[in-house]
């Protein structure tokens, strides 16, 4: 994993002298400029590192209504007009159901922009209320329903993969939530078949930390919608999580990145996984 990767002058460039709407009312200050290219750099990392542009002709792209998916699809849309990501986008909203969700905020936004989009109703909201018990956490279900209706979805628009937003700090709180709490070690990968293995999981923004699609997020004036089921419950895992890797951060800067590094080198020999070491055939050799 290389996050030192070097921009081609191209970044730089306005094509044709055009700006994409997306863009026409974006910060001009030198700090925006800089953050913009340092995940368009990282974005494009990912992409090289886990081959996500290989066989690749169309994109769902996963649009929830929150920081993350609104900064992915408008680093896709930037690469896309750059002439550096040879792939067509469809933006996809899957409203839930959820009481008070503003319907109108996410097709009228999409639609200013220019962006191809499907807004799909599946009321997964009440089914996640009935099944899950009181005091427990809407996440896991809530995350399968979902997840399921995107698969569809990517199926019936002959999508090759349905991109996500998770970024590094979903990463490295996956990590410790699995570490912690499930007894193994395994995060989110940057690139993943499906159960049915026809459609392909992608989250280019592996290598982007969430302070910054925060401020990419605050800059454009994404029109942000609260999510009123898993974001509005206290006491998860991951917000332990996220809590405890803030502290590590606080008080040792750089470590994100360093467990970031860690997760892309693993050396089976030094773990306690029989299935990917064969200690048993491990012997010595007097004679050398």
């Amino acid at each position: 994993m290389g996050l030192n990767v070097s921009v081609p002058d191209e970044i730089d460039e306005v094509v044709d002298g055009l700006v994409p709407s997306l863009f026409r009312d974006a910060p001009s200050s030198v700090s925006f400029n800089k953050l913009r290219k340092r995940l368009l750099r990282q974005v494009r990392q990912a992409f090289d590192d886990f081959g996500m542009l290989k066989d690749q002709k169309r994109w769902l792209v996963g649009l929830s209504g929150g920081k993350d998916s609104y900064s992915l699809l408008a680093i896709l849309l930037d690469l896309q007009w750059r002439g550096l990501l040879p792939v067509e986008l469809l933006a996809c909203n899957l409203d839930q159901g959820q009481p008070n969700f503003p319907k109108h905020i996410l097709p009228d936004y999409l639609t200013s922009i220019g962006v191809k989009h499907r807004i799909e109703y599946r009321d997964t909201y009440s089914i996640v209320k009935e099944k899950v018990p009181a005091g427990g956490t809407y996440c896991a279900l809530c995350s399968r329903l979902r997840r399921g209706n995107l698969y569809r979805v990517a199926r019936e628009e002959g999508c090759d993969a349905l991109v996500l937003g998770h970024h590094r700090e979903d990463i490295l709180e996956t990590f410790f939530m699995n570490f912690f709490h499930g007894g193994r070690l395994a995060g989110m990968p940057a690139k993943l078949l499906n159960d049915e293995g026809d459609v392909m999981v992608l989250r280019p923004l592996a290598y982007c930390a969430e302070d910054d699609l925060a401020k990419f997020s605050a800059a454009m004036e994404f029109p942000i919608i609260p999510c009123d089921l898993c974001g509005s419950q206290d006491g998860l895992q991951r917000n332990a999580m996220k809590a405890m890797l803030a502290d590590i951060e606080t008080r040792m800067p750089g470590r994100k990145d360093t467990m970031l590094r860690a997760l892309a080198h693993v050396n089976p020999s030094h773990l306690l996984d029989p299935k990917l070491f064969d200690f048993s055939g491990l012997s010595a050799n007097p004679d050398a």
